[in-house]
């Protein structure tokens, strides 16, 4: 078999994938698994039972889990169905460094959530799961583990009732699907999509494919010749594993593709880390491509860590906790996936959108089976990569050496082997409804009337194909699909959509595969915005309860007067929401008062002095500068500091002009240190005024602008 056909066999839809084992062995002592990671566990159905309530919640995502809870809070019987034996979706799966975006657009039980567990950001999976198990059984929510949806029945377009592989039937007024993959709508008869629409469809510039605004140059190993074939530049000799064969598709056209899927692995560098393990069936030509990157070019640095500068790349994050995607070729599997969402991928691009699909193309135990075969790939996939990563003698020796000092947390995940119970499963089915979400939405330049939530992660996807193209005149190989686009402020998601369209289903709540653009979509899908439109959907399946309305026709004033008590932030008002940080000493100038030159992103996460920052969303290097032109009261020598907070994913290298009169200082800060206040740039003999100005120019990671403060020095 050609290296071409292995590549095509491995997509082939019900391909048989060796279940990897899970047997780790610690540094300093050996740590065996009792369990192994797995998708799904099919259930013997048991005697029929009826059960009902008010609300039946379909996925134990965070989205959810709030919704359970609001709908109790709200004095509904409420039943929360969990697919596996865990609630909290990637909450609790893996992704701890949270998807924030504007921290204070955050309200309701998303907020009560990480007040509880003490933080935003590096928490505890573990804890987060006993923390949503703990709010769950406060508000008296029954849940049921381990309930894999096998048939509906539907009546003048209502849900009556669901029944679970056990054999329970689940009878309710008003049911929320809060699956990743949206199986309850489609088994609902609700119109939905999968995959990209062409940029045409919403006049989407970052819509399609080969999107040209953002990402052209991250993670495109390096821009560098790389050959496709198994013998370099022979296309005879057949493609490499992991390059898909289908010819790509034309700028601004779309297709069925969804974006890469990866486990969110909890590492730790302590002296108890379980060593990464090899999978069974472990098979080292899947990294040869990746192998052929590491020493095509000993220019190349590998930072461990997400990086843009030239001849850099991860290729993979290692970091304490939540370690994610971070290279050309990295824990992403790329092209793995395409079948996750239903069950069908059809090849192949489009230059208009179909119309949506309706039903269940595939009958649910055999997708079910199906992703539990693409689940066990993905990790036979990224087990076989870290492994590769630590141990094989063709990754060079001191990248090899750092990789290894790292291992899992042993601490968690300890019922599946040390590794992930949750797939990060970015996409799935996209609902249809009377109002989608588009990049006009992210950008506000169309604000709804109807908010039940804010968003404000910027537009995001991860690589969806990786595909041969030519540059320069050479057949290379490259990534496609990945974008991170920032936008000015939060944005209101409508209510319409997340309720189906009301001749299809009335009473049924969609909080996360609600109706959007797949470009919008990359900015809604943040486990945070999910806790707060489940929060929503639970008080909206309240309301049409209580007055026995179709969830379309509920009251939106008497929605938003609910929300609004209950804590969820629903329109951005920068007086209401933000809060200004504390006084600093000195003399301080904000951003809000410098001068700019290309477009800045507005941040107001951590700001040290004012409301908010500047960052330049890692993107447009080079086009972007902050100046502060500051006048002095007094003559004088002055400290001169560039506020800011240090974090992991900033520049390095950002590079700092100082001007006094005639005298010009550059400096570079590295700002992923720094003090309470940022950084020092020195201090200066000042007469009247000073001039910094920050660039872009070169960074390898955010650049952050928060202000400068002058604090003048005592005579000598």
């Amino acid at each position: 078999m050609t290296n071409r056909e292995s590549v095509l066999k491995r997509a082939v839809w019900l391909v048989a994938v060796v279940v990897s084992a899970v047997v780790h062995a610690a540094c300093c002592n050996n740590v065996s698994t009792a369990g192994e990671p797995h998708y799904y566990d099919p259930a013997e159905p048991g005697q029929p039972k009826l059960i009902e309530c008010d609300v039946a919640v379909y996925g134990g995502t965070p989205a959810g889990v709030t919704a359970a809870i609001q709908a109790a809070r709200e004095g509904k019987s409420a039943v929360l169905l969990s697919f596996n034996r865990h609630v909290g979706g990637m909450t609790s799966g893996g992704l701890t460094a949270t998807d924030l975006g504007r921290k204070d657009s955050i309200g309701g039980i998303a907020l009560e959530f990480y007040n509880r567990i003490g933080k935003s950001l590096d928490y505890s999976p573990g804890e987060a799961e006993t923390l949503y198990r703990k709010m769950l059984d406060e508000a008296g929510v029954k849940v049921l583990f381990g309930r894999a949806l096998s048939s509906v029945v539907m009546q003048d377009q209502r849900l009556v009732s669901a029944t679970m592989e056990t054999g329970e039937t689940v009878r309710a007024a008003v049911f929320v699907d809060s699956t990743y993959e949206g199986d309850l709508l489609a088994a609902a008869n609700v119109s939905y999509h999968v995959g990209r629409e062409p940029a045409a469809t919403y006049d989407e510039t970052l819509g399609g494919q080969w999107q040209t605004v953002s990402w052209k140059n991250v993670y495109q190993f390096c821009r560098l010749p790389l050959s496709p074939y198994v013998t370099a530049d022979d296309p005879a000799s057949g493609l490499l594993p992991e390059i898909a064969a289908e010819t790509p598709g034309k700028p601004g056209e779309g297709d069925f593709k969804v974006q890469a899927y990866n486990f969110r692995l909890q590492l730790s560098r302590g002296e108890d880390r379980v060593a990464f393990p090899k999978p069974r069936g472990y098979d080292v030509n899947r990294y040869a491509l990746l192998a052929r990157f590491l020493n095509f070019d000993e220019r190349i640095d590998w930072p461990l860590n997400y990086t843009t500068a030239p001849l850099t790349d991860g290729p993979v994050q290692m970091r304490q906790g939540d370690s994610n995607n971070a290279g050309s070729f990295s824990s992403d599997y790329v092209g793995g996936n395409y079948h996750w969402p239903d069950g069908t991928n059809k090849p192949g691009s489009i230059s208009e959108l179909p119309p949506p699909r309706r039903g269940l193309p595939v009958p649910l135990r055999d997708l079910y089976d199906l992703r539990e075969r693409i689940f066990q790939d993905h990790v036979n996939y990224q087990q076989g990569l870290m492994y590769f990563l630590a141990n094989d003698p063709q990754v060079p020796d001191e990248l090899r050496a750092r990789v290894s000092a790292w291992g899992l947390d042993p601490e968690e995940f300890t019922e599946s082997g040390f590794w992930p119970h949750q797939l990060y499963v970015r996409e799935g089915r996209r609902m249809v409804s009377d109002y989608v979400v588009t990049q006009a939405d992210c950008e506000s330049r169309r604000i709804v009337n109807d908010s039940v939530g804010l968003a404000s992660y910027p537009m995001d996807s991860h690589f969806c194909q990786r595909v041969v193209v030519e540059e320069n005149g050479v057949q290379t190989v490259r990534n496609e699909g990945g974008f991170g686009h920032g936008f000015a402020k939060p944005y209101p998601v409508s209510y319409r959509s997340i309720v189906p369209k009301k001749n299809e289903c009335e009473n049924l709540l969609v909080p996360v595969c609600l109706s959007s653009s797949h470009v919008a979509f990359g900015s809604i899908r943040m486990e945070p915005v999910y806790m707060i439109l489940g929060q929503s959907a639970g008080s909206a399946a309240a309301i049409a309860i209580t007055e026995q309305k179709a969830v379309q026709d509920v009251d939106y004033a008497k929605l938003k007067t609910k929300l609004e008590h209950d804590g969820q932030r629903l329109t951005w008002d920068d007086k209401s929401v933000r809060q200004p940080a504390k006084t600093l000493p000195g003399l301080v100038t904000d951003d809000t008062d410098a001068k700019t030159t290309g477009s800045w992103t507005s941040g107001t996460l951590s700001p040290i002095c004012g409301l908010a920052y500047l960052h330049d969303d890692n993107s447009g290097k080079g086009e972007k500068t902050v100046t502060f032109k500051i006048d002095v009261p007094k003559p004088g020598t002055y400290k001169v500091n560039l506020l800011y907070v240090a974090s992991g994913n900033r520049s390095t290298k950002t590079p700092v002009t100082v001007s006094v009169g005639e005298d010009t200082t550059e400096i570079t800060v590295n700002q992923r240190k720094g003090t309470a206040v940022g950084a020092s740039l020195g201090s200066f003999r000042v007469n009247d005024s000073i001039m910094v100005t920050v660039s872009n120019r070169n960074t390898d990671g955010f650049v952050v602008v928060d202000g400068v403060q002058l604090l003048l020095q005592p005579q000598q």
